[in-house]
């Protein structure tokens, strides 16, 4: 599940961030408007992550998923607020920012099946202990019961 998580948000970021790096040089003349380029660097270092871990064929731990879909939808909020206030400025384009919308959309909910995944997970393991702190150290298993309800104790050590 995971897999394919990773593959399609690397092959939507792609058409996202594809059109601004085109225009980057016009944009980038225009003082203040640098910020985007920064944003979208970053974007594409957190997606090259991704790819790469998706390319060594190593499986995302819960976590792991979390942080990064959890980094990659904070850029991506950053990147259309900024956009969205500089978009007559910088000369960004409407599509664009509909399609970081659009993106950032899926992106977010990656991260919350991930981050889920993780609770999930973390509600598991907190049961598991607690059933295990309840347990008897023994298991139940440390008496041999009669007809008559009573119990007699199997003896312990070497046999």
């Amino acid at each position: 599940m995971r897999r394919w998580m990773a593959s399609g948000v690397i092959a939507v970021l792609g058409l996202a961030v594809a059109p601004l790096l085109s225009a980057a040089p016009a944009s980038a003349q225009v003082s203040g408007c640098e910020q985007i380029q920064k944003l979208l660097g970053e974007r594409q270092s957190i997606v090259a992550k991704l790819t790469a871990s998706q390319k060594a064929k190593k499986k995302m731990t819960p976590q792991e998923a979390c942080s990064a879909f959890g980094r990659l939808a904070n850029n991506g909020d950053a990147a259309i607020k900024f956009a969205t206030a500089n978009q007559d400025w910088c000369q960004i384009p409407a599509s664009f920012i509909e399609g970081m919308q659009t993106d950032n959309k899926k992106v977010s909910g990656f991260r919350a099946q991930a981050c889920n995944a993780v609770k999930q997970q973390a509600a598991m393991q907190r049961r598991a202990r607690q059933q295990a702190q309840s347990a008897s150290p023994f298991g139940g298993a440390d008496s041999i019961t009669s007809g008559a309800g009573g119990g007699m104790r199997v003896p312990q050590g070497a046999l």
